[in-house]
């Protein structure tokens, strides 16, 4: 039987030797475990485990009592992911869903569009997955795949992303407007870092199957990407629905700030204001500047 598990390999490395800048290349190859890449990021090293596990503890319990007052109060969230391949949506999810009740707390990752489904309008497939009262669902990337992915890739056509932008944030508006709490959230890191993690996958059995062609193919695209993410900052951005970027070069940072963002914005029963705080305002930012610079 032929060896499926590894249907990608060597192409990340391949890429890395070829493609990758001299100078970046050798950052990717001399970094220490937790060293952070990208020359901008705020923090010279990585979160300490032991730290990072103390808060990460405290805040769990704070996620569970959002859960319940949620429940008992009827409301309705929803967390939405966006950011480059490898940027660690799937991890930051599962932090946040990993104590909590699937039945109220529900991932939604969904596939390509099918067939009947191209031929419906754009949202119509998100909104079939929004929450009811008493429920949290958390969007494993989003409606904006066709402002960032879909246009990388040529999925979606000039006139359909047009017709997305002039949409979103009426409809977004909408979801507000009837009670909704939205949070969008882009995990943002730098070129080395995600190399760092592509680089992981590849090597690592147990991660291959995070590997799609469509995260090979998009190594190459990172201008691409770039020119989209902004379009999609200037257009998408709004009063009633803001963008929130989270700096996930260093994981654990990324991940207390995502969760922090989330609680200290409700007014929850049994609330620890020291837990569950504003989180640091050098992670999570306002989409006011260009996603990170290394190369």
């Amino acid at each position: 039987m032929a060896d499926k598990a590894k249907p990608f390999e060597g192409a990340i490395s391949g890429f890395f030797e070829e493609a990758f800048p001299k100078k970046l290349r050798k950052r990717v190859e001399e970094a220490r475990k937790n060293d952070v890449l990208a020359a901008s990021y705020p923090y010279p090293k990585r979160l300490p485990r032991e730290t990072y596990n103390e808060a990460y503890k405290l805040l769990q319990i704070e996620l569970v009592k959002l859960q319940s007052w949620v429940i008992e109060t009827g409301q309705r969230v929803v967390l939405v992911f966006e950011g480059r391949d490898a940027a660690g949506k799937g991890g930051t999810i599962k932090r946040f869903t990993e104590n909590l009740n699937p039945r109220v707390a529900k991932v939604v990752a969904l596939p390509k569009p099918t067939e009947v489904e191209r031929g419906q309008w754009y949202f119509q497939r998100y909104i079939d997955h929004l929450p009811t009262k008493g429920e949290i669902v958390l969007f494993d990337r989003s409606w904006y795949n066709r402002a960032v992915v879909e246009r990388v890739f040529g999925f979606s056509s000039e006139v359909e992303r047009e017709v997305f932008f002039r949409q979103v944030t009426e409809f977004e508006h909408a979801l507000v407007q009837d009670g909704l709490h939205l949070f969008k959230i882009w995990l943002s890191c730098g070129r080395g870092e995600q190399m760092r993690r592509m680089l992981a996958r590849e090597s690592d059995p147990l991660k291959q199957w995070k590997l799609s062609p469509i995260d090979v193919k998009g190594l190459s695209k990172w201008d691409d990407y770039s020119e989209a993410i902004r379009d999609m900052f200037l257009r998408s951005e709004s009063d009633h629905a803001p963008w929130h970027i989270v700096r996930a070069d260093d994981k654990r940072r990324a991940r207390i700030g995502a969760i922090r963002l989330v609680l200290s914005t409700f007014d929850y029963a049994h609330k620890d204001p020291a837990v569950a705080c504003e989180p640091d305002a050098k992670i999570v930012v306002a989409p006011t500047f260009e996603e990170e610079p290394d190369r």
